[in-house]
């Protein structure tokens, strides 16, 4: 198996073996690139993908900034694909840059398990079994960050078994400043490869204590290799600065700017969202484990478990790089499992954090490869023949073959223009001039690549509407949308000026303002009718929860969901029916007998007496006014109650 133990020994063995296997490595690497990257090529969708594809193509084109961390390093490397690659649209280049990567990724693959093993069979078994995985398949074929994040995985192995193996001080220094500086580097795309730098860094400088190299200048050295690693967030604040783009994420010109980016705080730091309830982290661990079986087979999990048993009978009492990627993976499965704070028996976010695992399964096809090499060297030990080297090749030719069978149907993308005629089709319907107000992943990530990227329908206007409840949309976007108008600075339910001066203004305000219908058209009789349908739909559920015979939660669910769309509608459109004021008071006393924990008392109190109050201004002549009056006299007694308790 080639497993390493120390002393001289084992240092001259490391020469003796480094030949042969360096340039036997570099060929076999090279043949394995150019495999992958054939079928990848071969498979590659013509146009843009779904997911977040359509924004880091339209943040690379623009030179803009993508969603957090910003992911400068793909964004650059991305610009230079699409000027650089003269063929296929501007999604297809892209799209071909991962491919790429992804065939990158496997020959890293390849070269760490023949590096640590010797076997050709090993390395082919866990270049193929992983690349060839319908999900590590599927997201190296699209414009997405996952295969160079797979390019690093394999990156940061193949450089570890690198320095293991040399055997001067010198050779050991370059390889860890190489390895500090790809470290940095590799925290330019996907943040959770950070879980695997933690391991490594670490083992890389216990070696050079061990073998008396670690100063406090070699260290600062490193450091600096590191930080340099880090650069290409610079781009960050340069392009934010500019504000050139058409499309970007973000103000990054101040410190806290870049440091909410930087570490997705709009989304949760080390969390995948905000503000969400996930499933246990024994259901994702189980989860993982059984995705792993479908994407890898059980025959692949047993023979990277048979890679430690080996190690455990034959070298125990020293440390190894097995140890060490399987270190690497239970900290990573265990820490995302902790933090992967998704339901996934909802089959999108299932879909969001199975992309996650490909950095796991990487290291387990990793394992395999050693783990096969080491059964048949074991194997021929036993049987004191070497005669199932043919057996070894056999196995691992019919696993990749097998997994290339399994998957190249569903990953077969090369008449997959769905999301092309999607995004072309609602451009297509727009009038003349339209402002379209975006909202979700499918139609603004595919309208803001047809629209910026391939030029279609220059007159429309793209708004983001969940974007414009941040603080830095309208300072950096308004400009680049000339024929817009934004009646303040942030959007919000509610209107108001807020401590900073930020004026929020409302829907209802930016539609009056930007009206383009006349109000004799049927456009304009549409809009109306889907107001009226709008505000009709509180009345009916909280009717619903009134009368209905349902379960206590259920009830408490249809209350707290009429009076959102209550509250929503009374401050978003100004000249609703006077009925409307009484309706949310009701539905703010409903929810204050609830009481919810996420609900202020005192702010349900004084909206049921402010509503209730201009309810009696407004409708003089309804028969039950004196018994509202008395209630408004009940309510602003337990209000001031509930103050002074606050008070006290």
């Amino acid at each position: 198996m080639g497993l390493h133990g120390d002393g001289r020994g084992q240092a001259r063995g490391r020469v003796a073996r480094a030949g042969p296997r360096r340039s036997g490595g570099l060929r076999g690497g090279v043949a394995v690139f150019a495999a992958v990257a054939a079928v990848f090529t071969l498979t590659l969708p013509p146009s843009v993908p779904g997911g977040d594809s359509g924004e880091l193509i339209t943040a690379a084109h623009e030179l803009g900034v993508a969603h957090p961390p910003g992911y400068p390093l793909f964004t650059l490397v991305a610009k230079l694909a699409i000027i650089l690659f003269p063929f296929g649209s501007v999604a297809y280049r892209v799209n071909l840059l991962c491919g790429l990567f992804g065939a990158v990724a496997a020959s890293l693959l390849f070269f760490t398990v023949f590096r640590l093993s010797g076997s050709y069979a090993g390395g082919i078994l866990a270049a193929g079994v992983f690349s060839f995985s319908r999900l590590t398949w599927q997201w190296s074929i699209a414009a997405e960050v996952f295969s160079l994040n797979n390019l690093f995985v394999g990156l940061l192995m193949a450089l570890t078994v690198h320095f293991e193996e040399a055997a001067t001080a010198k050779e050991r220094s370059k390889i860890a400043k190489i390895g500090a500086f790809c470290c940095g580097l590799s925290l330019c795309n996907q943040h959770t490869i950070v879980l695997y730098v933690l391991c490594i860094i670490p083992w890389i400088l216990f070696q050079l204590l061990k073998e008396k190299e670690l100063s406090l200048g070699s260290l600062l050295k490193l450091s600096l290799y590191f930080s340099a690693g880090l650069l290409p967030y610079v781009y960050l604040p340069i392009s934010s600065y500019l504000n050139q783009a058409r499309w970007t994420w973000g103000d990054q010109t101040t410190l806290l700017g870049f440091l909410t980016h930087f570490l997705r705080e709009e989304y949760g730091t080390f969390s995948l969202a905000k503000s969400e309830i996930g499933s246990s982290m024994s259901k994702i661990l189980l989860s993982q484990v059984t995705n792993m079986r479908t994407e890898l087979s059980f025959n692949i999990q047993a023979l990277a478990v048979w890679a430690n048993i080996c190690l455990a009978r034959r070298d125990k009492q020293n440390p190894s790089l097995v140890w060490l990627f399987t270190g690497m993976f239970c900290i990573y499965s265990l820490f995302f499992a902790w933090r992967a704070n998704l339901d996934i028996s909802k089959p999108l976010f299932m879909g969001v954090v199975e992309r996650f695992w490909m950095q796991s399964n990487a290291v387990v096809a990793v394992l395999a490869g050693i783990g096969l090499a080491a059964l048949v060297s074991e194997s021929n030990r036993v049987l004191n023949s070497n005669g199932l080297r043919c057996l070894e090749w056999l196995s691992a030719s019919l696993f990749v073959v097998y997994q290339i069978y399994s998957n190249y149907s569903i990953c077969d993308q090369r008449t997959n223009y769905v999301i092309d005629k999607f995004a072309k089709n609602l451009l297509a319907s727009m009038p003349h001039d339209a402002i379209i107000l975006l909202r979700g992943d499918l139609p603004g990530n595919s309208l803001r690549y047809m629209h910026y990227c391939e030029g279609l329908r220059p007159d429309i206007s793209l708004v983001d509407q969940e974007m414009m409840t941040y603080e830095w949309y309208l300072p950096k976007m308004a400009k680049h949308l000339p024929g817009v108008n934004f009646p303040g600075n942030r959007w919000n339910p509610v209107e108001v000026i807020l401590p900073s001066g930020v004026v929020t203004f409302n829907l209802y305000h930016f539609l009056e303002i930007n009206k383009q219908f006349d109000p004799s058209s049927w456009e304009s009789v549409a809009n109306e009718e889907m107001w009226q349908a709008r505000m009709k739909t509180p009345f009916f559920i909280f009717n619903l929860a009134e009368t209905a015979n349902m379960p206590s939660n259920v009830k408490a669910q249809l209350y707290t969901h009429a009076y959102n769309l209550y509250k929503e509608i009374v401050y978003l459109q100004k000249e609703h029916p006077v009925n409307w004021h009484k309706n949310y008071a009701i539905a703010c006393e409903r929810m204050l007998r609830l009481r919810e924990r996420d609900a202020n008392p005192e702010v349900l109190l004084s909206e049921t007496i402010r509503h209730f109050r201009l309810y009696t201004q407004k409708a003089q002549n309804d028969p039950q006014l004196a018994d509202i009056l008395v209630a408004l006299k009940h309510l602003r007694k337990e209000l001031q109650s509930l103050r002074n308790m606050k008070n006290v």
